[in-house]
């Protein structure tokens, strides 16, 4: 893919062209947005979480004069509605909802660009949608393993006790042995007065834990209506094992493995550690590794996003390769 330093930092703001609601079922609409070239190389970007949703910011990711840049919000999140909804809400219908969403935008194949959960779900949709793929832009590497979720509740307290223990703090003592079902509980009851003050704790960790250099947060951050389909979104994939089964997307890898892929990772990532990373590179012979030395989770660090760039960059001769 080429090592020579191009382009390392966001595109000026631009605006949509073109958005609407898709009905995928009898219950959910998702949002979606096109910007750039209607004639480019159409590249989708996969938000995380699940449930955090797509911003203006993300477009500013892709060249407009060559991509064809397409965001849309996943069931539940952003402008998709019904808003933080989890009926019917699997990664196999989001995957489902992608496709659908392909065919509705009259794109034939199409770059995924994801991080977090969003790497994950690209992953996914690939294995299942390998002929519909040029390749994968994939930052902070998340396989949806039994391992990587006891990390992210359990182990991270290593790095960020505080964090953690202002998570666990905000539980009454007799649940906190179950911390995971306790939030669940929590979070999907229809009571604002239950579930508001979970979702503020719960995105106040993510947050707290997300980027290198930690700064303590002051008020309500993360905070506020849209932080409750982040929350309750995550929660019920966490209880239901992300919808898969354990080791599923490294087994399956083998339906893409031949395609172009670049895994950016922050050294310092510490939720999604850099040891996924590198099991997934060892699965992908033709992936190749960015390891960012001085970054943490968040795609808006410094070095992440220019290393984010850069691979959008080299992507312009990947796929007019393919």
């Amino acid at each position: 893919m080429g090592t020579q330093t191009l382009r390392a930092d966001l595109y000026p703001a631009l605006d949509a062209t073109s958005e609407g609601l898709l009905k995928v079922d009898d219950t959910h609409e998702i949002y979606w947005e096109v910007s750039g070239n209607p004639d480019g190389v159409p590249i989708l970007f996969v938000h995380g979480g699940p449930g955090a949703g797509t911003a203006p910011m993300h477009r500013r990711f892709f060249d407009p004069k060559h991509y064809r840049i397409i965001l849309f919000d996943q069931r539940g999140a952003g402008k998709s509605k019904p808003y933080a909804d989890i009926t019917n809400n699997t990664t196999q219908h989001l995957i489902a909802d992608m496709e659908a969403l392909r065919t509705h935008l009259s794109v034939d194949r199409w770059v995924l660009f994801g991080g977090s959960w969003g790497s994950t779900l690209s992953i996914a949709y690939g294995v299942t949608h390998p002929e519909r793929c040029f390749g994968f832009i994939l930052r902070g590497i998340f396989l949806g393993r039994a391992v990587e979720l006891d990390w992210f509740l359990q182990g991270i307290r290593t790095v960020f006790p505080e964090a953690w223990q202002a998570l666990v703090d905000f539980i009454p003592e007799d649940e906190q042995s179950e911390l995971l079902s306790a939030y669940h509980e929590r979070l999907v009851s229809p009571d604002s007065s239950v579930h508001g003050p979970a979702a503020l704790a719960w995105n106040r960790f993510e947050q707290d834990c997300s980027t290198l250099k930690h700064i303590p947060r002051s008020g309500d951050v993360g905070g506020g209506y849209m932080a409750l389909a982040l929350a309750r979104i995550e929660a019920h994939y966490f209880i239901n094992n992300m919808f898969f089964d354990e080791n599923e997307l490294l087994e399956k890898i083998s339906a893409i493995s031949s395609l172009p892929a670049r895994l950016i990772q922050g050294r310092y990532d510490m939720v999604c550690p850099v040891v996924t990373a590198v099991t997934l590179a060892k699965a992908w012979p033709s992936s190749e590794t960015v390891v960012v030395p001085d970054a943490g989770h968040s795609a808006m660090e410094p070095g992440t996003r220019a290393a984010l760039v850069e691979a959008t960059e080299n992507f312009k001769a990947v796929v007019n390769m393919c």
